[in-house]
């Protein structure tokens, strides 16, 4: 019964965050990566080892390519998700310099199948909408859920979000792993040990 009230109140946040995401128009959202991506840069640790999963926007996600090309530019290794069916855990792949990348579903480009894959260190996910506790609220399909589940280390997790995608409260079930920091156009927040 909670968890049937929860998936209920986390479904009517899903319609608020998409329509308040809707809202904002194509200048505000190229220069809102812009200042994300510098936000990123000057906010969030990375060593050179470090492996950073990105993501290919999808829709009107905010873009995540201005982090992406300064990732590859700098030689960091970087992998793309792909999703392989439902209920499976996303596939991490490596995106290699000078690798051509391939529709892989819901509107993605990611790297071919017989990339190598890997674990990453750091995590930049999309989202529908934050809290200030750190919660994240996906788009329900539970993928980046199953694939922190399947993992062997504990990366950072890091939100990329617009700042209009932020709520007053989220509600968090065991399962939802909070972010330790979201990045917007309007800076970095940190939660958790990272706060």
């Amino acid at each position: 019964m909670v968890d049937e009230m929860i998936e209920e109140a986390k479904a009517a946040l899903r319609i608020r965050a998409r329509a308040a995401r809707a809202l904002l128009d194509h200048s505000e959202r190229a220069d809102a990566a812009k200042a994300a991506a510098q936000h990123f840069f000057d906010g969030i640790t990375l060593a050179a080892s470090d492996v950073v999963a990105a993501y290919w926007r999808i829709r009107d996600e905010l873009d995540c390519q201005p982090i992406l090309v300064k990732l590859m530019d700098s030689n960091q290794t970087v992998v793309l998700p792909v999703v392989l069916g439902p209920e499976q855990p996303l596939d991490l792949r490596i995106w290699e310099q000078g690798a051509s990348l391939y529709e892989s579903g819901f509107g993605t480009l990611a790297p071919s199948e017989l990339a190598p894959k890997a674990e990453p260190d750091i995590v930049i996910m999309p989202l529908l909408a934050f809290d200030g506790r750190g919660t994240r609220l996906g788009y329900g399909g539970g993928y980046y859920d199953r694939t922190l589940a399947a993992m062997t280390k504990k990366p950072k997790l890091i939100g990329l979000a617009f700042a209009a995608q932020e709520l007053d409260r989220i509600p968090r079930e065991p399962h939802d792993v909070p972010l330790d920091a979201v990045v917007t156009e309007a800076g970095v927040r940190h939660f958790g040990a990272m706060a």
